[in-house]
């Protein structure tokens, strides 16, 4: 086999899709798999939507995931210009050589592809045959992951508008043979693209790339059914980027949409990846995109992470919400995110999650004040406990049950009723991390000022 080069042609229109991530994602495995070339080739003759920003958003989403490219915009390489936009001379060599064997004529201002006429296959690399083909008969072709295809070009196409733009599938197969691609790994929407594009190739007299033609990937159910499509919530890159996802997470996940390594694994380190990765992996059938399963994911690397690590994620989140200051303590913050972070898969979460460990203000939850408030007023019963909390001398959790204790004796109840009071006192909610961890960490002087708070609101009532 010659040396692997596999390419990605994405127009930068703004948008970096799940789907354009996956096909890029793929094409970058296979070539480190194959100790290949990824080239990143820029279709951007769409000169409206094609701009510096959307650029931009491309090659940043492309960073962010962790797929470097081997040539391409700004690494440069010896098969450019990568720009589709900076080939047009190319373009009209392929097309004059076309005319000039009878295989383009001339209508109404544009330039069609002319099927009559013999077409050998002797560049077949699967079929291994000279085989006279004539128009209306189907194109044969072995798919790397799909199989036999038949395909039937049944009419002339165009392949230069009227305004001299060569068209898409005219490009799209001279890029490929000026760059030497040798493997066109893209989505099975380009199916129907690819008899014709074998056409061209020997029309032009060069050997075709293999193809291999992934499998859609289904909206997540929970959002509905059907191609997921650029407009449905999650289908951008960027949305990931902005709600904190970790790009390993992203990643690791964007490879299950379509490939499985046969084991049943879905952690899997990017090395491991990388060495199992090839077609015979590759579904035929829709891959089905699951949010859940991706947050899940998140987590699981999110929890991976050294906490110092973690840390310098986290406070640039907070403190944007206005959680703690830049400047916070960072070993307090730490041991904050130590004890948060089993139970959280999003960054995103953090601030609901573990704010009230930073401030006194913090939102109650009135569903959890009327859960508590079925065994008696909530704030009777953060009275009767702050005073045996200041009554305690010991410091943590150990001093506070001591207080719970005493408590339930003198006012005649069960002590399980202050556990949950003691919860949404100081937390504003009934879930969370280990309520003595909490305490622990805060100690009891702050847990009884937000004790205090509660048991004001009484007195506030009665004034």
């Amino acid at each position: 086999m010659p040396d692997v080069r596999v390419r990605f042609a994405p127009s930068p229109t703004g948008f970096f899709h799940i789907g354009s991530a996956r096909t890029a994602l793929f094409n970058w495995l296979y070539a480190r798999h194959c100790n290949g070339i990824f080239v990143l080739r820029i279709e951007d003759t769409d000169h409206e939507r094609n701009t510096p920003e959307a650029l931009r958003v491309l090659l940043e989403g492309m960073r962010w995931l962790g797929l470097d490219w081997d040539e391409g915009p700004e690494v440069g390489g010896d098969k450019g210009p990568y720009f589709q936009s900076q080939r047009s001379e190319i373009y009209k060599a392929a097309v004059q050589k076309l005319l000039d064997n009878g295989r383009a004529y001339e209508k109404d201002g544009a330039v069609f592809f002319r099927l009559e006429g013999e077409r050998y296959r002797e560049h077949d690399q699967y079929l291994g045959e000279e085989v006279e083909k004539v128009r209306a008969e189907p194109m044969i072709f072995e798919d790397a992951i799909r199989g036999r295809i038949e395909r039937v070009v049944d009419r002339d196409f165009p392949i230069v508008r009227a305004n001299g733009d060569p068209v898409f599938h005219l490009v799209n197969v001279v890029d490929d043979i000026e760059m030497g691609i040798t493997h066109v790994i893209r989505g099975e929407d380009h199916l129907a693209n690819t008899a014709r594009h074998l056409e061209l190739f020997y029309a032009l007299g060069a050997k075709p790339p293999v193809f291999a033609h992934l499998p859609l990937i289904l909206k997540d159910p929970a959002v509905g059914k059907g191609k997921m499509s650029k407009r449905d919530q999650g289908a951008l890159i960027e949305e990931y980027q902005n709600r904190h996802f970790l790009a390993e997470a992203v990643r690791n996940f964007l490879c299950l949409l379509g490939w499985n390594p046969k084991d049943d694994r879905e952690i899997m380190p990017i090395g491991e990846i990388i060495e199992n990765f090839d077609f015979p992996g590759i579904q035929k059938g829709a891959a089905r995109f699951d949010e859940a399963k991706l947050r899940h994911m998140n987590g699981h690397y999110l929890r991976e992470l050294p906490v110092e690590s973690y840390a310098w994620l986290a406070r640039p989140i907070l403190a944007g919400a206005g959680i703690i200051e830049e400047d916070a303590d960072e070993d307090f913050l730490q041991k904050v995110l130590e004890l948060c972070r089993p139970k959280l898969d999003l960054l995103e979460n953090l601030g609901d999650y573990c704010g009230f460990f930073f401030t006194r203000d913090y939102p109650m939850d009135e569903k959890a004040r009327a859960k508590v408030g079925k065994k008696a007023d909530p704030s009777v019963l953060a009275t009767e406990l702050l005073a045996e909390v200041r009554a305690e001398g010991s410091k943590g959790s150990a001093g506070f049950e001591l207080a719970i204790e005493r408590a339930a004796e003198k006012n005649d109840r069960k002590s399980g009723a202050y556990r949950p009071l003691t919860r949404f006192a100081v937390t504003g909610s009934l879930s969370g991390p280990d309520l003595g961890a909490i305490i622990d960490l805060l100690g009891l002087e702050e847990v009884a000022a937000r004790l205090e708070k509660l048991a004001a609101e009484k007195e506030e009532e009665n004034s």
